[in-house]
């Protein structure tokens, strides 16, 4: 299992999150559905240094999720901190399948791992929009390996 160090190297720009006392339910661990809300800050946060909203905002295309899943490996309860790091594959013409890996700071283990299937979405002609040339770059660049 890697440490927080080399959790950092594989994701530099891991998203981290604080472990709220409301996030865990009757069973004193987080609840499953709080995994894809951390995903969703993640994966926004990949957005946003794709510069994925840009484009929203100028052309009406943008992400939209084909699917979700989540494998939990370990309980996590508060306090903890969680780096969900965010890498990508199955790069295709107007989408891409993105991968989440949840590193726990206070159990320092990789805690739970999802996936989502994001495809772009033309909001003008409600059609797939094929991904764009700076788009795919990035994406490459965090292909998961």
């Amino acid at each position: 299992m890697p440490d927080k160090q080399q959790f950092l190297e594989r994701f530099p720009h891991a998203c981290e999150i604080k472990v709220a006392w409301g996030d865990m339910d009757a069973l004193q661990h987080v609840n499953n559905s709080m995994y894809f809300k951390y995903f969703e800050i993640a994966r926004i946060d990949f957005f946003a240094q794709a510069g994925l909203f840009d484009r929203l905002e100028a052309e009406k295309i943008g992400p939209v999720l084909a699917d979700n899943y989540c494998k939990y490996k370990r309980p996590v309860t508060f306090p903890d901190t969680l780096l969900i790091g965010v890498s990508v594959s199955e790069i295709a013409e107007a989408g891409f399948m993105t991968h989440y890996t949840v590193f726990s700071c206070a159990q320092q283990a990789i805690v739970t791992k999802g996936q989502a299937r994001v495809v772009m979405f033309d909001f003008k002609t409600s059609q797939k929009a094929p991904l764009s040339d700076t788009l795919r770059t990035f994406l490459h660049a965090n292909e998961k390996g």
